[in-house]
């Protein structure tokens, strides 16, 4: 049985031309003779409206009913879906999660998908029917409606396809596909025909939107092929597979660029063992996520700076968390608002040597000061001056033939 799972996100569904657009994707699928399991999001706008709902009724929202409210988008859009499959003569029905059923594990509003009961509907497929499953949502050991948190269509369409074993994933969207940076910051942006997960999981995580990073990784430990592609353009998507299935022309697979960060510097902290420790401490009970860091060591060897950055938006808790511990010693503290990181991304460098080396000296041409790097074993990051994004992008993106 070859299955085949569709998942159609908020813009695919966004209105009932829209609905009627994605019932005929759905039948040019079904007479390539593929068994469907089809996944829904809500209505684009649907969710907001009802988490606004939410906090107009409470502060303090109950985290359970709150799930039963949020996960009702879904409901509306699958019920119009399979009707209209009905109409235009396929067998369809909708199915709510708590029907099949998907199981959760966690709490409410972050749960995950923990096992999925595939004896109702391989009968229903067995008979030829096209289910039209409410993603975002499962149930749990309580029988209690629960959320699966953002991107969870996606993590919905990504588990019915491990457990029915499906040929693949095609994901739904607004976008073509994956682009080798984003087209609204730089117009010469390609669309990836082939990336590796790891490679996406890089540009999901450094703020690519496609996809959430929590889906990727579950694509990826459970070796779904994933396609991103458009509801509203008959093309080829992106695939996302792993390496090995992957033939390489290009050492960089893709840029990013983040816009909300802030840097962070103590000068003069005394240099000893655990004094970074004790500086990142309180910043985690806070929630505050370090991303980048380096330290410099004083001529002396007693003293040291130490530069991280954090989300902008986190900058005034930061700042009041650091002058608040007693436990550091440092003589004054830095920050500044206007830095953006930029990243390259591409499972080429890890055999390629010099890659570096050209990043550098790409963005040297443009004379772009480099103020923090950080390295992984198929990124390298550089924090610069927010107002150079745009020509470091152009002049990576020329570098690395990413514009052919």
């Amino acid at each position: 049985m070859k299955i085949v799972v569709l998942k159609f996100g908020g813009t695919s569904v966004g209105s009932i031309k829209k609905i009627k657009n994605v019932a005929k994707i759905i039948k040019a699928y079904h007479k390539k003779r593929y068994k469907l399991i089809v996944v829904s999001s809500a209505m684009s706008g649907v969710t907001n409206d009802l988490v606004n709902k939410s906090k107009d009724i409470s502060d303090n929202f109950s985290p359970s009913e709150y799930d039963v409210l949020v996960s009702s988008g879904e409901q509306v859009a699958c019920s119009l879906i399979a009707a209209r499959l009905i109409h235009i003569g396929l067998k369809s029905r909708s199915w709510l999660s708590w029907q099949i059923p998907v199981m959760t594990e966690g709490q409410h509003k972050n749960s995950k998908i923990n096992f999925i009961n595939k004896n109702k509907l391989l009968n229903y497929l067995n008979q030829g029917g096209i289910p039209i499953i409410t993603g975002f949502q499962g149930i749990n050991e309580n029988e209690r409606v629960t959320t699966i948190g953002r991107g969870g269509s996606d993590a919905s369409a990504i588990m019915l396809a491990k457990f029915f074993k499906a040929e693949r994933c095609v994901i739904y969207t607004d976008v073509e596909g994956v682009y080798t940076t984003d087209p609204n910051k730089l117009k010469k942006a390609k669309k990836i025909k082939i990336i590796s997960y790891e490679e996406m999981l890089e540009m999901a995580s450094l703020g690519a939107k496609v996809m959430q990073p929590v889906s990727i990784q579950d694509a990826r430990l459970n070796r779904i092929n994933i396609e991103v592609k458009s509801s509203f353009i008959k093309k080829s998507g992106t695939l996302i597979t792993k390496r090995k299935n992957i033939i390489r022309n290009k050492i960089i697979t893709g840029l990013s660029s983040t816009q909300n960060d802030a840097k962070v510097t103590l000068v003069g902290v005394k240099d000893k063992p655990g004094v970074a420790a004790m500086i990142f401490k309180p910043l985690s009970k806070n929630l505050i996520n370090v991303d980048m860091v380096v330290q410099n060591i004083s001529a002396n060897g007693k003293e040291t700076d130490l530069t991280f950055t954090i989300k902008r938006e986190d900058l005034s808790k930061t700042k009041k968390i650091i002058s608040e511990n007693k436990n550091i010693n440092y003589r004054y503290l830095l920050f500044d608002k206007n830095v953006s990181k930029v990243s390259i991304i591409g499972v080429g460098m890890v055999t390629t040597p010099g890659v570096t080396f050209r990043m550098f000296q790409a963005l040297a041409s443009q004379k772009i000061n480099i103020q923090v790097i950080s390295t992984s074993e198929i990124k390298i990051s550089v924090l610069i001056s927010s107002k150079n994004v745009k020509k470091a992008l152009i002049a990576l993106h020329k570098e690395f033939n990413l514009d052919k």
